[in-house]
C-alpha cells in the first residue's frame, strides 16, 4: 500500500488489480484536483463557450475594462 501512495505522490496514477482486472486507481491531490477543476469547467456552459470563442479568435482584438469583468 505504501508504493501505492508513494507512485500516486510522485505524479503517476496507480492501479490496482485483481486476477489481472484493474479494478481502482489511485491518484495524487495535485492530479485530483486538476482533474476535479476540468471536470467544473467542462460543466459550466458560460466556461465552455469562452473557451470555444477564444479557440475561434473570436473577440480577440476586444479591448474589456477591469471594471467591465465578470466577478
Amino acid at each position: 500500500m505504501a508504493q501505492l501512495v508513494k507512485t500516486a505522490e510522485s505524479g503517476r496514477m496507480a492501479t490496482i488489480t485483481r486476477h489481472d482486472k484493474t479494478v481502482a486507481y489511485v491518484l495524487g491531490e495535485e492530479q485530483l484536483t486538476g482533474l476535479l477543476e476540468t471536470m467544473e469547467i467542462l460543466a459550466d456552459p458560460k466556461a465552455m463557450k469562452a473557451i470555444r470563442d477564444a479557440e475561434a479568435g473570436i473577440g480577440r482584438d476586444k479591448v474589456v475594462r477591469v471594471e467591465e469583468l465578470p466577478d
